[in-house]
């Protein structure tokens, strides 16, 4: 018996693989054109979007969530965004699901510290 994820759901299991470093889990996640857009980047389809997630992954400590809301299709999701390069941003997160998948992203939070962060390390 196969059971569909709610949209609420499916932010859980993004955040929850996110933060576990779980990018085979993530694609599942994703629709095949998953149209992402965010404060670092901007992403068409599902590879595009795992390699910009893995690149933050790299300096992701943990995921605080502070909020889930979720009307239909779509969760707004907010939480800290906790790196090794930059204090805790607090950031938001829309995901809208189609068919059983993230469809689209959208995240906003102050990207100031995490590019000096990453200025740092590349540096």
């Amino acid at each position: 018996m196969t059971t569909t994820k709610t949209p609420r759901e499916l932010a859980e299991t993004y955040f929850t693989a996110w933060e576990a470093g779980d990018f085979e889990t993530l694609r599942r996640l994703l629709a095949d054109d998953v149209d992402f857009v965010g404060t670092l980047g901007r992403a068409s389809g599902a590879e595009e979007a795992l390699a910009g997630l893995r690149r933050m992954g790299r300096v992701l400590e943990r995921i605080d969530v502070k909020a889930r809301v979720a009307e239909g299709a779509e969760v707004i999701t907010w939480f800290d965004l906790c790196s090794s390069i930059a204090p805790p941003a607090p950031t938001a997160n829309w995901m809208h699901v189609e068919h059983g998948r993230i469809a689209r992203i959208r995240v906003t939070f102050d990207p100031r510290e995490q590019l000096a962060g990453f200025a740092k390390l590349s540096g």
